[in-house]
């Protein structure tokens, strides 16, 4: 298992009540479960809306699953801006 840091944005970070935290996780998919594990309610709604950056390249439409998470990396957690 790799460790590093999930950062929350914007309302992600107000449902988490936290900017950061960290991970301890394989895959995108397993860094989120435990996510959601630490933090029910609204932030699960709100991950149904956000977009990731893993080490700063967009996640896209790849299943979570086939993310690797890399020792020390860094997974950003976007939910949908306003404005252009």
């Amino acid at each position: 298992m790799a460790k590093g840091t999930v950062r929350y944005w914007a309302a992600a970070k107000a449902a988490a009540g936290t900017a950061e935290e960290p991970y301890d996780a394989t895959t995108l998919a397993e860094a989120l479960d435990a996510v959601r594990g630490r933090h029910p309610g609204e932030l699960v709604r709100v991950l149904r809306r956000c977009s990731f950056l893993v080490d700063g390249d967009p996640v896209g439409t790849r299943a979570h699953e086939t993310v690797r998470l890399a020792e020390g990396g860094t997974v950003e957690v976007l939910p949908p801006f306003a404005g252009g």
